[in-house]
């Protein structure tokens, strides 16, 4: 048997979708269930954060999630499958008339994704400060708490109604199939046959 971390929500209900179709059969979390197992597969219905945690420590062998998370967790995982579902950036978020001032010391940025936000500006060769929120990121700067923020982005509608713009792209997202290292190499038939199967209704 195979297990696979899922995150809740849309992820989750595409992924399920991808095995229905490629094992013509119904994949369907009964309400607040957390593990669904059927034909082989066990899922685990885990929070988006969690995923590669999940499957680092081997509690699943494969797992779905955002590579925005991946990069953020670094762990040392089996990239797969880009499932092209979940496709968002990760991109730099400032008010409406504001450029981000390279000419200062330090820059503030407000984010949850810290590692991500980091390397960036460390790119750049900035000083940066970074601040770690959970939620409703868009509020620091209007309030003075950052410069900017980063943070994820779809459309860019809530940036906009918040008066703030999207900035500049720091990296693409979309939802990958990742594997356990030992997971992979006791399962390998089992997995790129999956694999195999997931990428034909991708």
């Amino acid at each position: 048997m195979l297990t696979i971390a899922l995150p809740k929500g849309r992820i989750a209900d595409e992924t399920l979708d991808i095995f229905q179709k490629a094992f013509n059969e119904e994949f369907i979390f009964e309400d607040r269930k957390l593990i669904l197992e059927k034909s082989g597969f066990r899922f685990l219905s885990v929070r988006n954060q969690d995923v590669p945690t999940y499957v680092q420590y081997g509690s699943a062998d494969l797992g779905v999630v955002g590579l925005d998370v991946l990069e953020e967790k670094e762990y040392d995982l089996v990239k797969l499958l880009d499932l092209h579902i979940g496709k968002c950036k990760v991109a730099i978020g400032l008010m409406a008339n504001d450029e981000i001032d390279w000419s200062k010391s330090e820059i503030k940025v407000a984010t949850k994704h810290e590692k991500i936000a980091k390397r960036y500006f460390e790119q750049k060769a900035m000083a940066v400060e970074i601040i770690k929120l959970y939620g409703s990121i868009e509020l620091a700067p209007i309030v003075g708490l950052s410069d900017c923020i980063v943070d994820i982005v779809e459309t860019g509608s809530t940036m906009k109604q918040n008066g703030l713009k999207v900035g500049e792209t720091i990296m693409e997202s979309s939802a990958h199939l990742i594997a356990n290292k030992n997971s992979y190499y006791l399962k390998k038939q089992a997995i790129l046959k999956l694999k195999n199967e997931m990428q034909k209704y991708i």
